[in-house]
């Protein structure tokens, strides 16, 4: 029998209780803090945001950040919020001073949403606003009021004081991760030049914009140095690499666009016609853009994001009069981009070479991709090494977060995983032994090795990233030495041809547990030396203890326990404060057996015993 529908049946949830009920229509996937889009930094990033636009608007020119694993707090010097609507602008929706063009013209939060949702999704909320030697304080726990202040008087210079703490109600096991946060942080610099974050006692200051931030990003040297243009609303910082792929960063009114969105799509075109016309030669669009690094950043009046997270720009005007975003930005490149490559005729000459080169390469292999994608789609048909999920993407055919495909060796360990993977989102490819080290090698080998054929087409990667269809490519190995070893060989494959799949955060280590000590009445999974030693104290007396010395030995029925929703992933990150670039890393460590490799790994070498465990 079904429920009755009756009056008593609609309900109307207040702005806070809808928030916490529906909390990924407005800050993504909640996630633990391991993944750079996970809501913990949404949070960060919406109580930073207001400090940004008041930057942007000529009003503080220094912000002050403390972030602990669980809190954060947040400090700017601009005007202050008005004194009596401090409590509106933190616990109404559809409250803000953003509606007002006039205050904030180009600003990113224009709905009233962000601080709410920060409000709503914290354990504890505190802020405060100075503003001409006044202090208005209001204290909140999960969106409640806790304590609304009276108005006193302060010494304090104008400004914004917040500082919250994410609901463990809601972020389970979650901890915030500086190496995002700085990383948010450094582009809010390179987007508004002058601007000093100090982060923890650590100060980020950038001169030259988006210059910084591409060279900052840059895997290679250059094969020129970037050019950098600019004008009102717009900026732009291009160059080429010696690698395969191409890479851009792209923002709106300060904010990552990490979907892209119309402006993105129209720089990628207006490259291109801007190229084409330059040498009047009609190349290929993907010769143009090979190896590409470019980063665009536009300013738009009242910007229409295509979620709430505002990852991809959907506005296809730079505001209500103003022109279409396509033939602004295609006009400043046709100008500003041809311009300077008739003034550096050395720089035109370069990358002309670069085309060619591309162009080449891509004839010589066409025969060989054919005969490739014939191979995978057969196989395809009767592909054992691939055991696929059901679901990839969502009813916009965006990547459903959740999707992951599992990169792992041997038959034991592929056959655990895939007896206990949630076929809905989890795939399993099975590699063959060790792979290729393609390291040195040209594109040609991704078509003619089998696996990494096979690999490209379950990834679906050979014409666009775009077209992946997977958010997470999980790397699944052993932890012993021939598991790290197909780690390295992977991700050198990743990095030589696919390198976007890693800056984009696309690419994850899985973590398994080294061994299980249990009792009668507990089990404890430890992934280290110290956990097991916890374990082993906490489960007294005499507990059993199992060291796992591989993924083959886990039982289908125990790894369900490592693969689900709060499985321990280690992202694959480029350590961008290091000095060396990719190639010399590769070129270190995945190349010819140098003498300067075998003198680090004698100076280095351990010999351990191996230790029973009893």
């Amino acid at each position: 029998m079904s429920a009755e529908y009756t009056e008593d049946s609609i309900k109307s949830l207040d702005w806070k209780e809808h928030i916490r009920r529906r909390p990924g229509m407005y800050i993504g996937k909640i996630g633990d803090g391991s993944a750079s889009d996970d809501g913990i930094y949404l949070l960060f990033k919406e109580s930073l945001d207001n400090s940004i636009d008041e930057f942007m608007m000529g009003y503080g020119k220094k912000i002050d950040i403390q972030i602990t694993e669980h809190t954060v707090s947040v400090r700017d010097y601009g005007r202050g919020i008005p004194l009596g609507k401090l409590l509106d602008v933190t616990s109404k929706m559809n409250t803000g001073g953003k509606y007002d063009t006039g205050a904030f013209k180009k600003s990113v939060g224009l709905n009233g949403v962000g601080l709410k949702a920060v409000n709503a999704l914290s354990e504890k909320l505190f802020i405060q606003s100075f503003r001409d030697n006044q202090v208005k304080s209001i204290e909140y726990a999960t969106g409640d009021v806790v304590q609304d202040y009276p108005i006193e008087a302060s010494d304090e210079p104008n400004g914004v004081y917040i500082k919250f703490r994410p609901d463990k109600e809601v972020f389970t096991h979650f901890a915030y991760r500086l190496v995002y946060v700085e990383e948010m942080i450094k582009n809010y610099t390179y987007l508004n030049a002058g601007l000093i974050i100090n982060l923890n006692g650590k100060r980020f200051v950038s001169k030259n914009g988006l210059l910084d931030l591409l060279q900052e990003n840059l895997d290679n040297h250059p094969l020129y140095e970037p050019i950098h243009l600019h004008s009102t609303d717009i900026e732009v910082a291009i160059t080429h690499e010696r690698r395969y792929g191409d890479v851009y960063f792209s923002f709106v009114n300060g904010q990552n666009t990490v979907q892209g969105g119309t402006h993105l799509n129209a720089f990628k075109e207006a490259y291109v016609k801007t190229i084409r016309e330059f040498y009047n030669k009609n190349f290929d669009a993907s010769d143009i853009r090979q190896s590409i690094a470019a980063a665009i950043s536009i300013k738009v009046e009242e910007p229409v994001f295509e979620s709430q997270t505002k990852t991809k720009l959907g506005s296809k005007d730079m505001g209500p009069k103003g022109p279409s975003v396509t033939k602004f930005i295609t006009d400043f490149l046709k100008e500003s981009l041809d311009n300077f490559l008739h003034k550096n005729p050395d720089v035109a000459e370069i990358l002309l070479k670069k085309i060619q080169e591309s162009e080449r390469e891509r004839r010589a292999i066409s025969g060989i991709q054919k005969k490739a994608r014939e191979m995978a789609k057969k196989a395809s048909v009767h592909n054992k090494k691939l055991r696929d999920c059901r679901v990839h993407y969502n009813s916009n055919h965006e990547l459903r977060n959740e999707t992951s495909i599992f990169i792992t060796e041997g038959d034991s360990a592929s056959g655990s995983i895939t007896k206990s993977r949630n076929a809905t989102t989890q795939a399993v490819f099975s590699l063959r032994g060790k792979p290729l080290n393609t390291y040195g090698l040209t594109k040609k080998v991704v078509y003619e090795n089998e696996e990494f054929n096979l690999l490209q087409a379950a990834l679906n990667i050979e014409e666009d990233l775009g077209n992946l269809r997977y958010k997470r490519v999980i790397i699944a190995t052993d932890a012993d030495v021939d598991g790290m070893h197909i780690r390295l060989l992977l991700i050198t494959f990743f990095l030589n041809f696919f390198p976007d799949l890693i800056h984009k955060g696309h690419v994850y280590i899985l973590q398994t547990p080294l061994f299980r000590v249990r009792n009668k009445k507990e089990t404890r999974y430890c992934y280290s030396e110290e956990e097991r030693i916890a374990a082993i104290n906490a489960l007294k007396p005499n507990p059993e203890i199992t060291r796992f010395k591989g993924l083959g030995e886990i039982s289908p029925d125990e790894f369900a326990n490592f693969i689900g929703n709060d499985m321990r992933l280690e992202p694959v990150k480029i350590n961008k404060e290091q000095a060396t670039s990719i190639e010399a890393l590769l070129s270190y460590y995945m190349g010819k057996n140098t003498p300067e490799r075998q003198d680090f790994i004698i100076q280095n070498l351990r010999i351990e015993e191996d230790v029973e465990v009893e």
